[in-house]
């Protein structure tokens, strides 16, 4: 898979994809962004990182499920999370972190050195990082102490168990607004349409 960091959160995704399960697994991207009562760009983000994750596939403005994409909505949360996190491994971008995280001192990075890591793709660092740390959280693959600022690589990840503590996500940078650049609309606009309606994403996450 490429280097592809995610634009949304797990939530924004999750609840696109339920929505998406309503219309019987296949619907046009307009029409599932008017029963968000969102535009279409505003559901881009959360549509796309699910084509990284070879979850859906969008041909001529429909998306549809994949083989895959209906094995997770049939599963069970935890199933579900057990997918996400096999998808996530196969990116580019997570497969550089966790060796990273691997290698590591104590199997933890700094703020700093998550940033340094990010920096080599084009994604903007402050958007990059929370939703970094957001999908790692979620899927189980680290853990965030937000008392040292670290990444921490759970015993799921690195030995089939998942470890315990903190997992506050990392404050945003002082720098750029959360979120903020041009290359990121999508996502500010996703977010602000209450997460592609929050009563849509509580039901895929429980």
């Amino acid at each position: 898979m490429p280097t592809t960091f995610p634009k949304c959160n797990p939530t924004e995704m999750m609840g696109l994809l339920v929505l998406l399960n309503s219309h019987n697994g296949s619907e046009d991207v307009a029409l599932l962004a008017d029963d968000l009562d969102l535009e279409i760009d505003e559901i881009f983000p959360a549509l796309e990182f699910a084509e990284v994750l070879q979850l859906v596939k969008v041909t001529d403005g429909r998306a549809t499920f994949t083989d895959l994409g209906k094995k997770l909505m049939g599963g069970s949360i935890r199933e579900r999370k057990t997918t996400i996190r096999d998808q996530l491994r196969k990116t580019t971008l997570f497969k550089t972190l966790l060796r990273a995280l691997e290698s590591a001192p104590e199997h933890s990075l700094s703020d700093e050195d998550l940033g340094q890591i990010v920096s080599f793709t084009t994604a903007p660092a402050d958007e990059a990082v929370q939703n970094i740390v957001n999908w790692g959280r979620y899927a189980d693959l680290f853990r965030y102490d937000s008392a040292e600022q670290r990444l921490i690589l759970t015993r799921r990840s690195s030995a089939g168990k998942a470890g315990s503590g903190q997992s506050r996500p990392p404050s945003p940078p002082a720098t750029p607004g959360e979120g903020a650049s041009s290359a990121s609309k999508g996502s500010t606009s996703a977010s602000s349409g209450s997460e592609l309606r929050t009563s849509v994403a509580l039901t895929a996450t429980g």
